[in-house]
């Protein structure tokens, strides 16, 4: 059994979604990122970048244990390890995949970024903000050309790139985002959250989210210097 090691926000989510759609059994290690879990010698030992998701797999490659960090290689990994949800044809693999990376590359950085600018940072810096709200746009607008051009992201087939992107896309509000503004990303998006899997993925340890806003102990922990000592 697959030991997911997470905590709700998108990146867990990614996770979680992926394991319910491909039907994998996993147990759930939460790793709770406001109070300093992921700092835990035993998560260190899994990933040395101290975030979440991460896996155990006690069943890996040759019938040997893996652990792997980084969303992007845990959702390639299971998808090959199921034999879902990555196309075989070689072409539309390779397309899979470079939606996965700028999921991983763009989308993902900059939307938390913007995130972080707008929520969390204790002053507002308007270069800062200005520069993540265009860059959030500016990324809509690149998955809404390709949503015009295909059902999903990948082409016919649904995959293993939208469900890494799937996370980030949700509560556009918080974003400054009208979903309107990108009909076919909005289209793709109500496809994604009609399929009952994603449903029961996104409710993964739904009761644990923060309520409220950030506390001082928080933002050390995740912004601060216990977020940056060396370890």
């Amino acid at each position: 059994m697959i030991e997911a090691w997470t905590w709700p926000t998108p990146n867990g989510h990614k996770l979680h979604i992926a394991l319910e759609e491909l039907e994998l059994p996993y147990k759930l290690v939460p790793v709770n990122i406001g109070a300093g879990e992921q700092f835990k010698p035993e998560f260190l030992a899994i990933t040395p970048n101290h975030r979440i998701p991460a896996i155990v797999d006690p069943d890996g490659p040759g019938g040997k244990p893996i652990r792997l960090f980084e969303s992007g290689a845990i959702l390639i990994y299971l998808g090959e390890k199921a034999g879902k949800l990555i196309p075989k044809d070689p072409a539309a693999r390779y397309i899979c995949l470079e939606w996965v990376m700028f999921q991983m590359s763009g989308v993902g950085p900059m939307f938390g970024q913007f995130g972080h600018f707008n929520n969390y940072a204790p002053e507002k810096i308007p270069y800062a903000l200005e520069r993540y709200q265009n860059e959030v746009k500016r990324l809509h607008r690149v998955l809404d050309k390709r949503l015009s051009e295909a059902e999903w992201l990948a082409g016919d087939e649904y995959s293993i790139a939208d469900i890494i992107m799937y996370p980030w896309l949700r509560f556009p509000e918080r974003r400054n985002v009208d979903p309107q503004d990108y009909p076919h990303v909005k289209r793709w998006f109500d496809a994604m959250s009609a399929r009952p899997a994603v449903q029961r993925g996104c409710a993964v340890l739904s009761e644990k989210q923060r309520q409220g806003p950030i506390t001082d102990k928080e933002r050390d922990v995740m912004f601060g210097k216990t977020q940056f000592a060396a370890r």
